[in-house]
C-alpha cells in the first residue's frame, strides 16, 4: 500500500501544472514585432499600459472562421475601446507578413487595432497558453497553407498596475469569439467609470 501512495504522489507531481494566468496575477511584460495597418512596428506591453488598461487577446491563426470574426468584432468596436482609454492587442503564431495583410485587411482587423506575431511561441508560454500544431494540410479560408502553431483562444484585460483584472476563455467558459470582445469591452468601460 505504501509503495502505491508513494508511486501515485511521484505521478502526481511529475504532471504538468498548465493553465493560463488567472485574475490577480501579474501580466507578463513581452514586446513583439506587430502591425497595424499593414506597417510593422514594436510593439511593447509597458508602453501601453501607460495610457491605460490593455485588452490582450490570443488567438490561433489569422483568416481562420473563428479568428476572422473575433478580429472583425474588435475593430467594429475599436471606438468604444478608444473611449475608455484601452488599448487593444491580438497574438498569434502568425509571420509579421501574413499579420500585415491581416491587419489591412477591411474584413478582419480593418487597420484599427495592431496583431502581433509569435511565432516561437514564448509569450503564449509566458502566459501559460497552450500551442498545438495544425493538421499537415491546414489551410485558411483564403487557401493558403498554416505552417504555424495554433494558441489557445484566451484574452487577458490587465490593468495599468500590470494586474490581470479579467481572463475569457473559449475552452473553459464556452465562449464563442465575438463574446471575448463583448465582455472585455464590457470590463474596460466599467474601469472608465471609476
Amino acid at each position: 500500500m505504501k509503495r502505491l501512495l508513494w508511486g501515485t504522489a511521484f505521478a502526481l507531481t511529475a504532471l504538468p501544472v498548465w493553465a493560463a494566468l488567472k485574475v490577480g496575477d501579474k501580466a507578463p511584460d513581452f514586446s513583439a514585432r506587430a502591425s497595424v495597418a499593414g506597417k510593422e512596428f514594436n510593439f511593447s506591453l509597458t508602453d501601453a499600459l501607460k495610457k491605460g488598461p490593455v485588452v490582450v487577446y490570443f488567438y490561433p491563426s489569422a483568416y481562420t472562421k473563428g479568428c476572422d470574426l473575433e478580429a472583425h468584432t474588435f475593430a467594429e468596436q475599436k471606438d468604444k475601446f478608444d473611449a475608455a482609454s484601452a488599448t487593444i492587442i491580438g497574438v498569434s503564431g502568425d509571420s509579421v507578413a501574413r499579420l500585415d495583410q491581416f491587419s489591412a485587411d477591411p474584413d478582419y482587423c480593418a487597420g484599427k487595432f495592431p496583431v502581433a506575431s509569435d511565432a516561437t511561441g514564448k509569450i503564449a508560454a509566458s502566459y501559460n497558453l497552450t500551442t498545438a500544431a495544425p493538421k499537415p494540410d491546414a489551410k485558411d479560408v483564403r487557401g493558403v497553407a498554416i505552417d504555424h502553431a495554433f494558441i489557445e483562444r484566451e484574452t487577458f484585460v490587465i490593468g495599468k498596475d500590470h494586474k490581470i483584472i479579467a481572463t475569457f476563455s473559449s475552452k473553459d467558459d464556452n465562449l464563442s469569439p465575438d463574446q471575448h470582445v463583448t465582455k472585455s469591452l464590457a470590463i474596460v468601460q466599467q474601469l472608465a467609470s471609476k
